[in-house]
């Protein structure tokens, strides 16, 4: 599969605009594209082995980063946007934490504050349906997170996955 990726360009005022591409397409003719006004983190940009599928991290407020999936369907390419909670805009995160190879599955990892107390999750996602299939507050609970974790986000992350 040819390896997607994603180049950033300028909107309207003050918008950014995501092109995905790959070795076929590029900016002028992309995969697909979906514009912004949050702060796109393009070096979060990562596909899963099949290059079916692309996490990205947008913030789209200063205390909420969300994760867009790009993921190819029997119509195309389509973004779906994972928040860190189901609650209003708050206090929150999601990070891109690893691809389960073959099975498409998304694992990530969640932080929301809910009134006085945060809530950390650690999950398995079907990119499909963006259901929840799995989850914990600790990683090593879950088997395919523990061995599908990307070495990447296991250095880099926020989150504290020891607790």
């Amino acid at each position: 599969a040819a390896k997607l990726s994603v180049v950033t360009s300028a909107g309207q005022a003050g918008e950014t605009c995501v092109h995905l591409i790959d070795a076929k397409h590029d900016i002028k003719n992309p995969l697909m594209t979906r514009c912004t006004y949050g702060i796109v983190w393009s070096a979060s940009a990562t596909p899963n082995r099949e290059g079916t599928a692309l996490a990205l991290a947008v913030q789209s407020l200063d205390a909420w980063r969300e994760l867009w999936l790009f993921h190819q369907g029997q119509d195309g390419w389509t973004v779906d946007v994972l928040p860190p909670g189901l609650d209003m805009p708050g206090l929150g995160y999601i990070e891109f934490a690893g691809w389960v190879p073959g099975s498409g599955q998304l694992l990530v990892a969640r932080e929301t504050r809910q009134e006085s107390h945060y809530q950390r999750r650690f999950e398995i996602v079907n990119p499909n349906t963006l259901a929840t299939e799995k989850q914990s507050d600790k990683p090593g609970n879950l088997s395919l997170f523990y061995r599908w974790q990307d070495p990447v986000w296991k250095q880099q992350t926020i989150i504290d996955t020891a607790r």
